[in-house]
């Protein structure tokens, strides 16, 4: 697996994966400077190319105009990367191996920015950073992402929070501004003990596995994300 070590990030500043170093405001919601891109892309027809192997930044999921319509994008620990694009096709990870039968991957790092007690796994790349969404394309349309994952001391239920990135990506008339997303996409909020209190789990710990974000699209064209590294 890709560590996302300090001559990692100074060889992505240098090539432009991510872009200028200030903090200032940007104009349009977002802090201004380094950052990685990535687009979610809404299309009407599944696409049949693997998309892996490459360096993309975009990731192609159902369009779903009439009804919602569910996609997963499957989340893997390392440095910002999109592993396969295709959410039409089985999911491969960044080292070659299928996952699942169906999904887009996205490797990122476990978020230590988290308002919780962050436990990544050992060995597993960790990185302090923010992320920003907005919507863009024609007015109208939305999407909605929520963070997933596995128990395995539930016979392998599927936890899904209670948080989730409702009325974030809705594209509206006008210019199309970000909003913070880092706590709905790098971490869940759920029930994890049965105890009734309600705690937050960063991605890739709190003994949960196969994490994935659950992309709910009813007519969105395309998302755009942003991951800013925090010094």
């Amino acid at each position: 697996m890709k560590h996302l070590t300090s001559l990692t990030v100074a060889t992505l500043l240098l090539t432009g994966t991510f872009i200028g170093p200030t903090y200032a405001g940007g104009g349009n919601g977002a802090p201004s400077g380094a950052h990685y891109n990535l687009n979610i892309i809404g299309v009407e027809k599944g696409k049949s190319s693997p998309m892996t192997g490459s360096d993309r930044h975009t990731i192609f999921v159902a369009l779903g105009k009439e009804d919602s319509v569910t996609s997963k994008i499957y989340l893997t620990p390392g440095e910002f990367h999109v592993c396969d694009g295709n959410a039409f096709d089985p999911a491969f990870d960044c080292d070659g191996n299928q996952i699942q039968a169906q999904g887009a991957v996205f490797q990122l790092p476990c978020n230590t920015n988290i308002p919780a007690d962050i436990t990544c796994e050992g060995g597993t790349v960790s990185a302090s950073y923010e992320v920003w969404g907005r919507a863009l394309g024609q007015p109208g349309g939305g999407a909605v992402i929520t963070t997933c994952a596995t128990d395995p001391l539930l016979n392998g239920a599927i936890i899904c929070s209670t948080e989730n990135t409702l009325r974030v990506f809705v594209r509206r008339s006008g210019k199309s501004t970000f909003t913070n997303v880092t706590n709905q996409l790098t971490s869940l909020v759920a029930d994890i003990d049965g105890n009734g209190t309600f705690e937050r789990v960063a991605l890739f710990s709190g003994g949960l596995v196969d994490f994935f974000w659950q992309y709910d699209n009813n007519g969105l064209r395309l998302a755009q994300l942003r991951f800013y590294l925090l010094e």
